[in-house]
């Protein structure tokens, strides 16, 4: 209905021959050709591989100098400081680490800085934390790649540091006594896409290995999987291990916090989605270091009681409320300010800023916006003559490779491909800006600003069947790196009067060969005055399974339509 691109992958002879192989539908082959999985033992591996997938923690440089010294400690009854990060990759890392730990013996503390008073990372002045609180070993986790600072600071104080985390290095590495980063230059590790949750998982895994508790570790999957989602990190390799089996076993939890956490949710006794993940439980733990009171989070998976676990949850639950309404203020307000002045139009990357935006929500903001525009977006909220922003990307553009090219203006910046952080003067605003489109020029064309919708394989509404769907359930966990399938059907003709939803979607019945489905259009109210009942149309859409009256139901959720 717009300048979207259809973009219809062709069909490869070897889905076929998976599809003759692997006794599957060959739509659902079509899918995993389009993920490049090609053969039939990455395909086995893909649809039924279980935990013997995961790879030798050992493999992970470091990781031996950095168990031996946590026995050291334990040993010696040192007590250990987790360093960590507000976000919930960063705070689910601080929880399991600390909870290993705990069972082991240890004695632990955590500390994680304010996210509006401090930043990211750790800082050469955080020092006087493990200081203060009597500890000769400091554990970063989520965080530390880039603090050449803190660590050669705690080393003068006689203070040993271990590196658990995921983002890309600066110029130098720390002296640690081990950095623990698969994306580090020789790190050797196979996986290189782990969250920070899932570092701390290898490095949980090599300790409770050591101590010959190996049976535990994949309880711990639990709070990886909410972690690896929320954080986007791609569903991949082990990531999608952590994802698959750790939402099997949110269906037994005994984590009392947990448990409220669930429940305020909605989903107790229901089968939790990687959807429910990233929408539900995730954002609910973000909340509480996006409005700067992260231990509420921490507290909440540390409780042993259901009354003060419900407290805490409601407190989340109202900070979230409350980050929903900030994000939905700021968001109109850079929309407008985009749209009265066609910044789209002049700009390749959108670059904006506000003394009055909140510094917790602008990266989901910046997300929002570049759905919307296409483009890449940075937003920066400004305080006491500097600039605070974060940034996200579409998949055509490393918006890290773009801001690595600006450097020379933060003061920090860092960051994944689709996602950045930076800071920098206030004055310095005008010149990046123009420095960063200046560099978008050649590296982003007019065809990467259209959207794109990437359709994996045509179908009849015939094929959607009992057994079509069971073989497409193999298929998930969906997210980054395994996007939901996208389905092409046509002649499908309008059997209902579409109607509007909240004022927001639209609903219709959609018929072909003999079968009827309902049709969703999320955020596509506008669809409702220029459809018909009767109208014959092509449509792209996934399939959307939910639970009513105690059975699945199947609907479609529209990507766009044709005429």
């Amino acid at each position: 209905m717009n300048d979207t691109i259809w973009m219809v992958s062709p069909p490869r002879p070897e889905a076929e021959a998976l599809s003759a192989a692997l006794g599957i539908p060959l739509e659902i082959a079509r899918v995993l050709a389009n993920r490049n999985i090609l053969d039939v033992p990455t395909a086995q591996e893909f649809l039924f591989g279980g935990l013997d997938g995961l790879h030798d923690p050992y493999l992970m440089a470091g990781m031996a100098e950095a168990v031996a010294r946590v026995n050291k400690a334990i040993k010696a009854g040192e007590r250990i400081l987790i360093f960590g990060d507000y976000d919930a990759d960063g705070i689910l890392s601080v929880v399991m680490l600390h909870k290993a730990l705990t069972s082991l013996g240890a004695a632990v503390d955590y500390f994680i800085p304010e996210r509006l008073k401090d930043g990211y990372g750790i800082k050469e002045h955080h020092v006087s934390v493990p200081q203060e609180r009597g500890t000769k070993l400091v554990i970063s986790v989520d965080c530390g790649t880039k603090a050449v600072g803190f660590v050669a600071a705690a080393r003068e104080k006689g203070i040993d540091v271990i590196v658990t985390d995921h983002h890309r290095p600066g110029d130098g590495l720390p002296e640690a006594i081990a950095v623990l980063n698969p994306v580090i230059s020789g790190s050797g590790y196979p996986d290189k896409g782990l969250a920070g949750v899932g570092v701390v998982f290898k490095f949980i895994q090599a300790l409770l290995g050591e101590a010959g508790k190996s049976s535990v570790v994949p309880h711990y999957m639990k709070l990886v999987c909410i972690g690896t989602v929320a954080d986007v990190a791609e569903l991949k390799g082990e990531n999608r291990l952590f994802v698959k089996y750790g939402l099997k076993s949110l269906e037994n939890v005994s984590n009392t916090g947990l448990k409220s956490l669930i429940d305020a949710c909605g989903l107790s006794h229901k089968k939790i989605s990687e959807g429910d993940l990233g929408f539900r439980l995730g954002p609910r733990i973000n909340a509480a270091g996006r409005m700067g009171m992260t231990d509420l989070a921490v507290r909440l998976f540390f409780s042993d009681s259901p009354e003060e676990s419900r407290g805490l949850v409601k407190q989340l639950e109202e900070l979230n409320s409350k980050r929903q309404r900030t994000e939905e203020k700021i968001f109109d307000q850079a929309r407008s300010k985009i749209e009265e002045k066609g910044l789209a139009d002049r700009y390749k990357c959108l670059v904006l800023g506000s003394e009055e935006w909140h510094r917790g929500v602008i990266g989901i903001v910046a997300s929002k916006l570049k759905d919307r525009f296409h483009r890449p977006v940075i937003l920066f909220t400004y305080d006491d003559g500097m600039a605070f922003g974060s940034g996200r990307s579409i998949s055509e553009c490393p918006l890290i490779d773009l801001v690595e090219g600006c450097r020379k203006y933060f003061q920090s910046f860092g960051g994944h491909r689709l996602a950045v952080g930076c800071s920098l003067r206030v004055d310095d605003m005008p010149a990046f800006k123009a420095a960063l489109n200046e560099l978008a020029g050649p590296r982003i064309s007019e065809d990467d600003l259209r959207k794109k919708i990437r359709i994996d394989a045509s179908i009849g509404f015939d094929s959607l069947n009992l057994s079509f769907l069971e073989h497409y359930d193999r298929l998930v966990p969906f997210g980054v790196g395994n996007p939901k399938p996208v389905f092409l059907t046509e002649g499908i003709e309008i059997m209902s009067e579409p109607k509007k939803m909240q004022g927001r979607h639209v609903k219709f019945w959609a018929k072909q060969n003999g079968r009827v489905f309902e049709a969703l259009g999320w955020d596509k109210a506008d669809w409702a005055g220029l459809l018909s009942r009767g109208d014959k149309i092509d449509i792209a859409y996934t399939l959307h399974v939910s639970e009513y009256l105690g059975e699945e139901k199947l609907s479609l959720a529209v990507e766009d339509i044709r005429k």
